[in-house]
């Protein structure tokens, strides 16, 4: 498990599909270790790529920059982006951002892999 300094990001591949899924607090200390996975995952150019934020409860305006740079990264290579599993907090800070509108989201992993 994470502790406060630090972020444990497991990665699993279905298919045409990539799955991270992060583990801890996405701040501005830990939001580094995302994105590095993040643009390893891109690289190996995956129709989708699932981000499970089942096990993050709480994400900083750093968390939600690298997963915009994702998201942007991801459209640019034709690879779909997926966010699954908010827990409230964490929706909570898209929908105010409106960010809910421009991400994919769906509520479980089984349901990003679908769309």
């Amino acid at each position: 498990m994470a502790d406060e300094n630090r972020l444990d990001v497991q990665v699993e591949t279905q298919e045409q599909t990539i799955i991270v899924r992060p583990v801890g607090d996405i701040d501005l200390a830990c939001s580094p270790t995302l994105r590095s996975e993040l643009m390893r995952v891109q690289g190996e150019r995956f129709v989708r790529i699932v981000v499970d934020l089942s096990a993050v409860p709480y994400m900083d305006s750093s968390g939600v920059a690298t997963l915009v740079e994702a998201m942007q990264i991801a459209l640019r290579n034709g690879t779909r982006l997926v966010l699954c599993g908010l827990q409230d907090r964490v929706r909570s800070i898209f929908e105010i951002a409106r960010l809910d509108s421009v991400f994919t989201i769906a509520g479980s992993q089984e349901d990003a892999l679908t769309v």
